[in-house]
């Protein structure tokens, strides 16, 4: 019987069976995801002297020229969307190979999870990392996905408005790589034409200003604003938040929320949240009456600690199955779902959420 799939074994045509036999389909066209057309074989060669081919040659040259069409025509390559993939680490004998950085960004759907406001600083902080280290560990492929997802987060950011400030950041720290490594360390290093890095660059430097020129307009409300609210609620959403700058920028807004803001008791809860108590006698900060200004505090200890990251969603890990994967709660809720093919007893128990920093850690070998 032949051989319907794509390894190395054979290059994965496709038969049809016939009165006479099987016979090899030649593919004409593919749909293109953005106008849907299809290429027809003697079109593709009607143009040069690819009509002077025959049999496979002439498929061949075809091929190229709709690889050619389609990267022309359309911003991204045909890309996977995994809910999860296996992450081989080396090769045995069931299976050859090792997943790389790349491959997982090219093959779990980060495109759909930029949509999900629990998922969207997960990934944005991800693409930080990347761009401060990863960048040039990433395949061509791959880093024109990165770019892709990138632009897409730009456009939600300045369509929703939502979290400008992280994503200034990723841009700054993904324009001071490729600075250092345009100028600095050497062409060399990057995969592609240096006219394509460059363009990227002055990309970059339109972004930049598109969101410093951000403006968010005011909601016209007539209901009730959150001003409105009683001061010890106010005060209980202020405790609720984790980032010190949406502490800052939140008492920037009215005079009650300035005094609100400026809480001994919220900042020394916020030093608590993210530093331990070693970290706090390393770098005590204390005022002329010898009290603890936990303000300062906090962002003492932030020049020398990590912060506490806190997510609304995050990638797993299955340590039964070697597989990393988005978990829907929903369904994980509702239908038992762990979100991947778990052959484990207990799913529930082998399961690891992943960090942006140790999401990159699974990759290095």
């Amino acid at each position: 019987m032949p051989f319907l799939g794509k390894d190395w074994r054979s290059p994965g045509w496709t038969w049809t069976k016939t009165e006479h036999g099987w016979k090899r389909i030649v593919l004409c066209g593919e749909d293109l995801e953005d106008n849907n057309r299809e290429m027809d074989l003697k079109e593709l060669c009607s143009d040069n002297k690819e009509n002077l081919y025959v049999g496979d040659v002439c498929e061949l040259a075809t091929t190229k020229r709709k690889k050619d069409f389609y990267n022309n025509n359309t911003k991204s390559q045909f890309v996977f969307r995994d809910k999860w993939i296996y992450v081989q680490k080396g090769s045995t004998k069931e299976r050859h190979g090792y997943c790389t950085l790349g491959e997982a960004l090219n093959r779990l759907d980060f495109s759909s999870a930029i949509q999900d406001l629990r998922r969207f600083n997960y990934v944005a902080k991800l693409f930080q990392l990347i761009a401060r280290s990863q960048l040039t560990s990433l395949s061509g492929a791959a880093q024109k996905n990165y770019f892709n997802i990138l632009e897409k987060i730009v456009r939600k950011v300045l369509e929703d408005h939502y979290n400008p400030r992280l994503v200034k950041e990723l841009l700054q720290d993904l324009s001071t790589t490729l600075n250092s490594l345009t100028v600095h360390v050497g062409r060399c290093v990057l995969v592609g034409n240096v006219n394509i890095w460059l363009c990227r660059l002055e990309t970059i430097v339109k972004w930049q200003q598109q969101l410093n020129n951000l403006q968010i307009p005011k909601q016209m409300c007539n209901g009730m604003s959150f001003s409105d609210l009683p001061l010890h609620m106010q005060n209980k959403i202020l405790y609720k938040l984790s980032d010190a700058y949406d502490i800052i920028n939140l008492g920037q807004a009215t005079p009650t929320l300035h005094i609100l803001s400026e809480n001994r008791t919220l900042w020394k809860k916020l030093c608590h949240f993210h530093f331990s108590d070693k970290q706090f006698c390393r770098n005590l900060v204390l005022t002329k009456s010898d009290n603890v200004d936990w303000k300062l505090m906090y962002f003492t200890l932030q020049k020398h600690y990590p912060m506490k990251e806190q997510y609304g969603d995050t990638l797993h890990f299955c340590k039964h199955c070697s597989i990393l994967f988005w978990q829907d709660r929903h369904l994980a809720l509702i239908f038992k779902d762990c979100g991947h093919p778990c052959t484990a007893n207990n799913p529930d128990s082998c399961l690891m959420p992943i960090s942006p920093q140790h999401f990159i850690d699974l990759f290095k070998f």
